[in-house]
């Protein structure tokens, strides 16, 4: 389960940031290609926070649908599978993904 080492980073970036401040909260943008599953996410967070000493710092998290251009037609589309990126329009490959690779630490909550 790479989940757990993920959230194994994320508190990394958290701690580093929050400079021994209280942690509140923390949004993550998980994007669809990156297979992660964000359940599994959540879950691990929560081991991950009690040994990293953020027992209360809850984790939002930001899905974001993956969405590609086709270069051969020309249209902009929404990828249901990330396992099938190609255009949904014309069935091409040649296509550039614009959203759905992400994966950021986008703001925490410090008290």
């Amino acid at each position: 389960m790479h989940e757990l080492s993920l959230c194994e980073a994320i508190a990394g970036v958290v701690k580093a940031h929050a400079d021994g401040r209280h942690v509140d909260v923390v949004r993550v943008r998980v994007g669809a290609l990156r297979q992660v599953v964000p359940e599994s996410l959540s879950f691990c967070w929560t081991l991950v926070r009690e040994s990293e000493n953020m027992p209360d710092a809850e984790l939002e998290l930001e899905c974001v649908a993956a969405v590609v251009r086709c270069r051969g037609c020309g249209e902009q589309s929404e990828i249901v599978s990330p396992w099938s990126i190609w255009c949904p329009n014309c069935d091409s490959t040649d296509v550039e993904v614009l959203r759905g690779n992400e994966f950021l630490v986008t703001s925490l909550d410090v008290s």
